[in-house]
């Protein structure tokens, strides 16, 4: 303390650029401080510090396995986060002076750089604004922060007697019983689970918060209701969703989309309170959209597009354009490419030539390459074991292919099975195009070389918030990559990918993507660290989202075979 405090008197009222004089580690008392990195000046990007605390003196079963560890670690980032707010005073000078921060955490409960539990320590990655008078040091200011502030944070939020113990608990309980709920689903046959008494609307369209005030608590219809056992919580009910195809139907604004984005999102576990902490999905589920207007390298959508005008194939399709349609069957073929057990698809956001087409259309339009994803459902599970859950509000032709029928009135679901065979029996079926079959997409090989990070005189690999990553150049836009929920997860594709085009030749997808996942769950996230000791603000992202970047790059070469 001593030393920091002396180094902060020299350096008081220099240029801002004696900040640098700071790097290194101090023994604060109870924790120790590094300084990793000392932004150029007051208006750059903010410091990175960790505190890391003498010892571990919280109890051993709150991260006594790699469930409950990502749980209580996500539970201190809040802490921390919370404290931050009550503490931290803030605005002390120009440009960022005095802001601390942590990386914010979404509603999901995500392996973060921010926070590490071990037996021995905790360590929290924090931003920290260095004060500043103009463009020079205030020392005064800063040791206000350092010394004053930081270690209230560290005593609110990192050891024991500053959290809520009981609180923690349930945090991890909730996680853990989660996880266990969602490796249930394939022994019983299910895709997804929602919970009775599950909130599921949301605050605003650009709120991932639950909705207070007005929500109406999700039931399960008895003729779907199922019974499971959890390991904290014990007994709960809810809707189980079978493998197969499901569709949901119901009037507009009855709750259908809601359900549907409720359960693009429970790939991730939730926190408690978000109202989907047992709403549970397979961890593969990929949400498919059309796309108007994004590029395609090299993608097999043969099985779903047959040949173009002029015989031109489509079993090595590219376009820095595609059509609606192209980009929906484009997504699909990407998506059994990385590997997916569900498909999540809205009616609203999807091309309508490529849901369906009905028998007038048919008759006049004689040559269609397209075949609708209509014929493409049962052979999809037939074949491919891939399960679909549509939601429609327009196209009863759907009732012909569904498995079951779930109707939303008024946010309550019924079992609408039996009502469906009925309509279908009143209103003849549409005629088939024909027996379909759904082969696996062929794997294609992605040229590192085509992607290019030279920007100026350096190279660049970074995310910008949650819907872009920035290479060289190149702006990459991932707005419809809609399962993403953290910067944290963009920032690590953004080096993943980076890592990717550090290599040479040509590589299959699947192979990029499991390898770099498998390299972080061996040696942690913070192997994709730029910086000594602080490895940045990361979360981790799921092999869908990370091959559905790479595959959204325009200057990408990949081709099949």
């Amino acid at each position: 303390m001593n030393r920091l405090v002396s180094i902060l008197d020299r350096i008081d009222r220099r240029g801002y650029g004696a900040y640098k004089d700071l790097q290194g580690s101090y023994d604060l008392g109870t924790f120790t401080l590094f300084v990793d990195r000392v932004q150029r000046d007051p208006f750059a990007p903010p410091s990175l510090v960790r505190v890391r605390t003498k010892n571990n003196r919280f109890p051993p079963d709150l991260y006594g396995n790699p469930v409950r560890r990502i749980a209580f670690e996500d539970f201190l980032t809040r802490a921390v986060e919370a404290a931050i707010r009550r503490v931290v005073r803030g605005n002390r000078g120009s440009g960022g002076s005095g802001r601390v921060e942590i990386q914010h955490p979404s509603q999901a409960v995500l392996p973060r750089t921010s926070m590490v539990v071990t037996g021995d320590y905790v360590e929290a990655r924090m931003a920290v604004g260095l004060p500043a008078r103009g463009r020079t040091v205030d020392a005064r200011a800063a040791r206000a922060v350092l010394l004053d502030e930081l270690p209230e944070v560290i005593r609110r939020s990192l050891v024991p007697g500053g959290i809520d113990e009981a609180e923690a608990r349930a945090h991890v309980e909730t996680v853990e019983d989660a996880r266990h709920l969602r490796g249930l689903l394939p022994s019983l046959g299910l895709v997804a689970f929602v919970a009775d008494g599950a909130i599921l609307p949301r605050e605003s369209g650009a709120s991932d918060r639950p909705l207070t005030g007005g929500a109406v608590p999700f039931r399960s219809p008895e003729e779907l209701r199922v019974t499971v056992e959890l390991p904290n919580r014990g007994e709960i009910t809810g809707l189980g969703i079978p493998e197969g195809v499901t569709l949901i139907a119901g009037g507009g604004f009855h709750g259908k989309s809601t359900l549907l984005e409720a359960l693009s999102r429970s790939v991730y576990d939730h926190i408690p309170g978000d109202g989907r902490e047992l709403v549970v999905t397979r961890e593969d589920a990929v949400k498919i959209r059309a796309e108007d207007g994004r590029s395609v390298a090299g993608v097999d959508i043969s099985g779903m597009i047959g040949d173009l005008p002029g015989g031109r194939s489509t079993a090595d399709f590219s376009t820095p354009n595609a059509s609606g349609s192209t980009s929906q069957a484009a997504n699909i073929a990407e998506a059994l490419e990385i590997g997916t057990s569900l498909l999540l698809v809205d009616e609203d956001t999807s091309a309508t030539n490529f849901m369906i087409r009905d028998e007038r259309m048919r008759e006049l339009v004689r040559k269609e390459p397209i075949s609708p994803f209509i014929d493409l459902v049962r052979p999809l599970h037939a074949n491919l074991g891939v399960s679909t859950i549509v939601v429609v509000g327009g196209v009863g032709d759907y009732l012909d292919v569904a498995d079951r029928v779930i109707l939303m009135e008024d946010y309550r679901p019924s079992d609408a099975t039996p009502r469906a065979v009925e309509v279908r029996e009143k209103f003849p079926p549409r005629a088939p195009l024909g027996e379909a079959r759904v082969r696996p997409p062929e794997d294609r090989r992605l040229r590192s070389s085509s992607i290019d990070l030279r920007r100026g005189k350096r190279e660049t690999a970074r995310g910008k918030g949650l819907s872009t990553i920035e290479l060289g150049r190149e702006r990459v836009d991932l707005t419809y990559l809609e399962q993403l929920v953290e910067p944290g997860q963009t920032e690590a594709i953004a080096r993943i990918v980076g890592e990717f085009v550090a290599g040479t030749g040509s590589r299959g997808v699947r192979d990029v993507v499991e390898k770099a996942l498998a390299s972080i769950e061996r040696e942690g996230l913070d192997s994709l660290g730029n910086f000594r000791g602080h490895p940045g603000q990361m979360s981790l992202p799921r092999a869908q989202e990370v091959a559905g970047a790479i595959n959204r790059i325009r200057s990408l070469e990949a081709s099949t075979g």
